[in-house]
């Protein structure tokens, strides 16, 4: 399987806004989860991206990512 190549194009924003409600909470969850995949080389996923960011938002979007967000 080739790799996308397109960058933060896919997923899109809107897709992934249906899986976490705000753009702020995406921006954090991406960023804590790409962090876990950068350091551990660690997916739930069989990724069509290769940046850590791009595996991530893939993951949210697949509904693999689990954060509890305080209120």
């Amino acid at each position: 399987m080739s790799k996308n190549k397109e960058g933060l194009r896919y997923p899109s924003i809107d897709e992934l806004l249906k899986n976490i409600e705000s753009k702020y909470k995406l921006a954090y969850a991406a960023a804590m989860r790409a962090k876990i995949i950068r350091d551990k080389h660690d997916t739930s996923i069989e990724p069509k991206c290769e940046k850590p960011l791009s595996i991530a938002l893939e993951e949210i979007m697949a509904g693999k990512v689990d954060i509890d967000f305080e209120k």
